[in-house]
């Protein structure tokens, strides 16, 4: 298969599961490396320094968590972690630990390849470092910090703006709750999230045709926000 594409390893203790993955990833064209222990998958990750990780959490000698933290402290490789947890707090541990993404066990070809293209763009928007970011009908421009909507100047509040940059510099991640208002008001506001909540509201009827139906800042449920940037095959969240 051509490799072209990327390398992936894939961190993942079931049979099945990388079964499943492995004629999905290597059959869309990228090279897939596999790790069944977190061990493994540390040193594979060290050796080859791949595009992208795939991680389930549930592996039988590391948690996936820790995998993540210490991945973080010499590594800005993409995760994306697959795991069968479904409660929002795995969500949000995994996310502040310094993953990418996560997927919810079981999950669709479609989704899981939109994700990857998502991280893979992301990876080569940090690298060359944009100055100009532009998306549909919304253009931002970093230098002079400035958006346009359908061309027209759109007057943001520092706040707003804030909020908005960490989205796109973070596009197609989830960024939570905690983030956000670590970002845009300093650590002693991490838990007030209903500031964050009036602010997103503020931008949605800024930036969105329909407020009630963003196409661009998208809400996960309690566990933060996603600036989409394509089509993910995604229910839209409100």
């Amino acid at each position: 298969m051509p490799d072209e594409k990327g390398q992936i390893l894939l961190i993942e203790d079931e049979p099945q599961m990388r079964r499943f993955l492995r004629v999905i990833i290597q059959g869309h064209g990228y090279k897939l490396v596999e790790a069944v222990t977190g061990e493994e998958g540390l040193k594979e990750a060290a050796v080859r320094n791949p595009d992208i990780i795939l991680l389930d959490l549930g592996l039988p000698d590391i948690d996936g968590l820790i995998i993540t933290q210490r991945i973080r402290e010499w590594s800005e490789i993409p995760i994306i972690v697959i795991s069968a947890r479904e409660q929002e707090m795995d969500k949000v541990k995994a996310l502040d630990a310094g993953a990418d993404d996560y997927l919810t066990k079981p999950f669709g070809a479609g989704e899981l390849l939109a994700r990857i293209r998502v991280a893979m763009r992301h990876k080569a928007m940090k690298k060359t470092g944009q100055a100009v970011f532009v998306v549909d009908n919304l253009k931002v421009d970093f230098p002079k910090r400035r958006v346009f909507l359908d061309g027209k100047d759109v007057h943001l509040t520092p706040i707003e703006y804030k909020l908005l940059v960490v989205l796109i510099q973070n596009a197609g991640k989830v960024v939570t709750h905690r983030q956000l208002l670590k970002e845009a008001w300093g650590p002693p506001y991490e838990n007030q999230t209903q500031y964050l909540r009036v602010y997103m509201t503020q931008l949605r009827h800024k930036l969105e045709a329909d407020p009630a139906r963003p196409k661009f800042l998208i809400n996960e449920p309690g566990v933060g926000y996603r600036f989409k940037v394509e089509n993910e095959q995604e229910t839209p969240r409100t």
